[in-house]
């Protein structure tokens, strides 16, 4: 998957999180247990394979895994990236991700004023407000919303599932695409399952392949019922 385009914020990012002396605090690793953090503090990497991690307001941290359990991040964090298997991640406002936010089985809901490198799950639903994006959103099974005044600089892509997907119970509603007020997406939108895409009068949209845009001028996109 390619995370970081050549894009200033991306590079901005990665180079304060690579430069030596970057974290005066050592790695946070352990197998069992939740990990968790003190706001405003600077670590290396944090991993855990059964538990939660818990990122405090403005701390600054290497890669950030998990495999069973979510992720929870405040406000004014920097990270390398955000990466959990079994779980969901939920990010505050005004995030630096340098690489992906992705996860497998879960939902990813990045706050206003985040700026990330991409974001990728297989499971679930992602909800993007006012947040920049460098790559491409991607997902097979859930809703996609790219909210208002986000920018999206890659592409956005539904996923078919398929027999390299991890099984699941797949719904039989359809997937609803929100290309939210003055939202901007500069690549393609690709989409292998059938979907309703929903495209604000007001934002601006690269090539769709697999949907029909529907247009809409009001705050919010058409209930679910009317899918």
């Amino acid at each position: 998957m390619e995370v970081l385009r050549s894009f200033p914020f991306g590079l901005v990012l990665a180079g304060a999180l690579l430069a030596p002396g970057a974290f005066a605090a050592e790695d946070v690793v352990r197998t069992n247990g939740a990990v968790n953090t003190r706001a405003g503090a600077e670590y290396g990497r944090l991993e855990t394979t059964n538990g939660s991690i818990r990122l405090a307001d403005g701390i600054t941290a290497g890669a950030v895994s998990t495999v069973n359990g979510g992720i929870a991040a405040g406000n004014d964090v920097t990270v390398a990236g955000l990466e959990t298997v079994n779980g969901s991640i939920r990010v505050g406002e005004r995030a630096g991700v340098a690489g992906a936010v992705e996860t497998v089985n879960g939902s990813v809901f990045i706050g206003r004023g985040g700026r990330v490198g991409a974001v990728d799950t297989v499971n679930g639903a992602i909800g993007l407000v006012a947040t920049e994006v460098a790559g491409d959103v991607a997902n097979a099974n859930g809703d996609l919303t790219i909210g208002i005044g986000s920018h999206v600089r890659g592409g956005v892509r539904v996923h078919k599932s398929g027999a390299n997907w991890m099984p699941v119970r797949i719904s039989t509603r359809r997937q609803r695409v929100i290309i939210g007020p003055g939202a901007v997406v500069d690549g393609p939108l690709v989409f292998e399952r059938d979907v309703v895409l929903y495209v604000h009068e007001t934002a601006r949209i690269g090539e769709v392949t697999g949907a029909t845009p529907v247009r809409y001028s009001t705050p919010t996109a058409p209930p679910r019922s009317d899918d």
